[in-house]
C-alpha cells in the first residue's frame, strides 16, 4: 500500500476535521523526531501507512458501548492517540487513557493531544505504577510478547473489556506460549496494513 493510498484510505472514512487533526500530528511527529526518537527512521516517509492507517484499523473492532480505551506504552502515540482522534467525532463518549514511561514521549503526547484538541489522559508513569482503570478496550502495539502483554493488561480490564493486540508474523508461537498461562479467547484478524501482521482481538482473559 502507498502512502497516497494509506491517506485517501483514512480521508474516506473520517471527517475533514479529523483529517487535519491527523495531518497537523505526522507534521507534529516529523518536527519532534529531529530531537526525540518516536518512531523508527526509516518509517517518517511510510507515516499514513506504516503507522496512521495501521494504527486507525483498531477502531472498527471496539465494542459496541465502550467508553473507556487504555493504550499501554504508546510512545509516539501509535495507536491510542490515532484512534482518539478519529473518535472525537464518532464516538465522543470515549475516553482515552495514553501510557508512557518516557517523560519526553509523554511531553510529545500531551502537546500532540493539545495542538488537536483532543482530551486525552496522558500517564507518564510505568504500567505497573498505574491504579486498574476498569478499561473497555485495552491496546498495545510492538509492546511486549503476548503473555506480557496479557499480565500488564489483565488487571485494567473491565469484566467485559478486550484486548486489541497488534503482532507480527510470529503471532501463532506468542500464543502457545501465551496460553501455558492464560485462559485467552481471541480471533486473529488480518491487519489492513502488512500481510505479515495481524490485530488479536482477546476476551475473557484471565489467569490459568
Amino acid at each position: 500500500m502507498t502512502e497516497e493510498e494509506a491517506r485517501a484510505a483514512i480521508a474516506a472514512d473520517v471527517s475533514r476535521e479529523t483529517l487535519e487533526r491527523l495531518s497537523a500530528y505526522a507534521a507534529l511527529l516529523v518536527k519532534w523526531q529531529k530531537k526525540i526518537n518516536l518512531v523508527a527512521p526509516s518509517t517518517i516517509p511510510l507515516m499514513w501507512s506504516r503507522h496512521i492507517l495501521d494504527s486507525a484499523q483498531l477502531l472498527q473492532h471496539m465494542p459496541p458501548g465502550a467508553n473507556r480505551w487504555l493504550d499501554l506504552g504508546s510512545g509516539g502515540g501509535f495507536p491510542g492517540l490515532v484512534c482518539a482522534a478519529i473518535a472525537h467525532d464518532r464516538h465522543p463518549m470515549l475516553r482515552v487513557s495514553l501510557v508512557e514511561s518516557d517523560q519526553r514521549k509523554a511531553a510529545f503526547l500531551r502537546e500532540a493531544a493539545r495542538q488537536m484538541g483532543l482530551s486525552v489522559m496522558v500517564h507518564g508513569s510505568r504500567i505497573a505504577d498505574l491504579p486498574p482503570h476498569a478499561a473497555d478496550v485495552v491496546s498495545a502495539r510492538a509492546l511486549a510478547s503476548l503473555s506480557d502483554l496479557c499480565s500488564m493488561a489483565h488487571v485494567h480490564l473491565a469484566p467485559h473489556g478486550i484486548c486489541l493486540f497488534q503482532k507480527g508474523a510470529r503471532h501463532a508461537d506468542e500464543v502457545e506460549i501465551a496460553k501455558g498461562k492464560w485462559h485467552i479467547t481471541y480471533d486473529i484478524i488480518p491487519s489492513v496494513t502488512d500481510p505479515d501482521a495481524v490485530v488479536m482481538r482477546i476476551e475473557r482473559l484471565r489467569h490459568v
